[in-house]
């Protein structure tokens, strides 16, 4: 005699349908933030940045706004001295 309760899940199979249900759910995040206007409350925009080889990313969510650079060229100096102004 069988209970009614289905066949126990591996945790293998119940991280992978996660895992799947997740990217599904980011990249339709970002397909609606991409394709939506720039006076909707929620867009991202990307921008690339042919100078330092880099992008631009903008998000906006209502009345807050999230930026983040990147750059294959770092633009800050490499030299590990302080520079000391003299007295």
């Amino acid at each position: 005699m069988t209970l009614a309760l289905p066949p126990p899940v591996p945790l293998r199979t119940r991280l992978a349908k996660t895992l799947v249900a997740t990217l599904i759910v980011f990249s339709s995040i970002v397909a609606v933030g991409m394709t939506a206007p720039a006076e909707a409350p929620f867009t991202i925009s990307l921008r690339p940045v042919f100078a330092t080889l880099g992008f631009d990313i903008d998000v906006k969510v209502w009345t807050v706004h999230v930026h983040f650079t990147w750059s294959a060229i770092p633009t800050g100096s490499a030299s590990t001295k302080v520079d000391v102004s003299p007295l």
